[in-house]
This record gives structure tokens, sequence and C-alpha cells, in this order.
């Protein structure tokens, strides 16, 4: 279905038909592929060679994703522990040809060499995740295990739909769950020593 999709934005010239065929079977999708997709409203992102695409988010989702924003920016800014930047962002983990695209991500303090003029190299300190209906189980099965395999210490999953935020933490190359909070709960950060948020001031509608 992801690759009809793609055939249809996309449509290759007569060299390339004979050359190599387009779009990509998935799991063969390379970093010059993903750089032909278009800028059309969808987040393209290729994870060891299948692309997954994304549609734009909902108001909710951005609701929630500005509000977890807002409070983890105003806490690094204050205790200088790094940066924060948001999607669209371009991600480029270690040992990966491709980049990732994160709803928010964070950059330790003593790495800013990692924001580059175009994309970020290297694993950030925290990645987010805002669940969408289209994408939920790339950030649960796909993404969760990328995160970990490149070495992200943290990783938040916020589900607007459930009210739960899930935070796993790095464990031996593997993630641990930290904490799994829903309504009337404190969900609370280990990469960011002190940085706690309400999950019902995340979800307020």
């Amino acid at each position: 279905m992801v690759t009809q999709k793609i055939e249809e934005r996309v449509k290759p010239n007569r060299r390339e038909q004979v050359e190599r065929p387009w779009p990509p079977h998935q799991g063969e999708w390379t970093y010059e592929d993903w750089l032909r997709l278009p800028s059309d409203g969808w987040r393209y992102e290729v994870i060891k060679g299948v692309l997954h695409m994304t549609a734009a988010p909902t108001p909710q989702h951005q609701r929630v994703s500005r509000r977890l924003e807002r409070a983890l920016e105003d806490f690094i800014w204050e205790n200088n522990l790094g940066e924060l930047l948001h999607a669209p962002i371009d991600v480029m983990l270690p040992e990966q040809e491709t980049p990732v695209e994160p709803d928010i991500i964070v950059i330790p303090s003593d790495r800013p060499e990692m924001v580059g003029e175009k994309q970020i190299e290297g694993a950030p300190i925290l990645v987010v995740e805002v669940l969408s209906p289209s994408n939920w189980w790339v950030d649960r099965r796909e993404k969760v295990v990328l995160y970990a395999e490149t070495g992200v210490p943290e990783y938040w999953i916020v589900d607007p739909d459930a009210g739960t935020i899930e935070v796993f933490v790095l464990r031996e190359g593997a993630y641990a769950l930290l904490g799994k909070w829903g309504a009337g709960d404190i969900a609370r950060s280990e990469a960011l020593p002190g940085f706690e948020i309400a999950v019902d001031v995340v979800f307020a509608r």
C-alpha cells in the first residue's frame, strides 16, 4: 500500500525504469531514494530499508506535543541541560543510512556539535513520539527497537487516545519501562533528573 502511494506521487524517468525499479521494494529503500520523496504534507521515514508514511498530525496531536514541548523546554532552559528541537527535524542516528523524524528531541548541553546545518547527527538524550492513528505501530514496534539499538537513553511514547505517557530507559542495550502514567498521575524523566509533568495537563482539551 505504501509503495503504491509513492508510485502515484513520484514517477520514474525512462532511464530509471531500466536501471532500477521505482519505487524500491520494501526493505530496499536507500538514502538516495528517500531524498527523492516529495514535500507533500506526509512524513516519510525509512527504517532499515522499509519506508513508512505518516499523515499530517491531528489538532489534538499538536496540542499534546506543544504542551509537553513547552514544559520540557522551560525545564531544560532553566537548568542549562541542552537544547530541545521538534518536528519536522531530521535525525541521523548512529550507523543508520537514512534519518528519522521524531516529534520532540533533546540534545545534551555537552554535545552541541550534534546539531548540524541540515540535520542532527547522533543519538539525542531523549526522544518523544506522540502516537497517531496512522503510525502508532511504527513508534511501538519499529522505533522502540531502533532507538534502543542506536543508544537513545530515554524514549517517551505519548498516547493521546489512551491518555497515557510511557517512559522507557535504556538498560544494557534494551529498554525497560520506567513508568506508565495516566489520568491523575505525574510522569517523570530519568534522563532529565527533576523533570515532572502532570498527565492531565498534557492531555487537556
